[in-house]
């Protein structure tokens, strides 16, 4: 299937883009990023060097996905939600040698205007709400809101909220095996 590019973006030769990706307005990716099959660029979004993108992931207006970040299969990148690589950044000193990684899950939701700092790795499935603001490890599925971030619960992976404790089924009849600290797929 064919990469659909709209004539405003900017394509660095080099970049690695896979078959079915649309990329639209005003989008830059860099030279040196990789990216997999199935994947949406919105309006003004920006992709950097040393960044892999996996399958299926979408990535919605104004996000700009920095070094050293890494989404796996079908995240979804809400509008303007921000990464960032340089924990203490300053305008007169350089720290490009001290970009702390950033790793996403597969299947992870990333709400719109949320902060993920650099150094953190969020679990599979999570859901991290509209502005939230991550500066530690989540846990797989689960739901993060506020400022900074505190887990409220857990979520299919599905996208649909768990409620209480020990065998759980969605209504979507995924079951999960929950208590006070993980959730994890039964």
């Amino acid at each position: 299937m064919a990469v659909t590019i709209h004539p405003t973006a900017i394509v660095d030769a080099g970049a690695q883009i896979g078959d079915g990706c649309r990329i639209w307005h005003w989008v830059h990716i860099c030279a040196e990023a990789r990216i997999g099959t199935a994947c949406s660029f919105g309006q003004n979004v920006f992709v950097g060097n040393d960044v892999i993108i996996g399958n299926n992931v979408k990535i919605q207006n104004n996000v700009s996905v920095y070094d050293a970040v890494r989404l796996e299969d079908d995240v979804f990148c809400g509008p303007s939600m921000v990464f960032t690589n340089v924990y203490n950044p300053r305008s007169s000193i350089t720290r490009k040698n001290e970009y702390r990684p950033t790793q996403v899950g597969r299947g992870a939701t990333l709400g719109a205007n949320c902060t993920i700092v650099c150094g953190c790795t969020i679990g599979e499935h999570a859901f991290i709400g509209a502005g939230a603001v991550v500066n530690r490890d989540v846990p797989a599925y689960a739901l993060m809101v506020g400022v900074p971030a505190k887990r409220r619960g857990w979520m299919c992976s599905c996208g649909i909220q768990l409620h209480g404790t020990g065998e759980v089924s969605c209504t979507c009849g995924t079951s999960y095996q929950i208590d006070d600290a993980n959730c994890r797929l039964l």
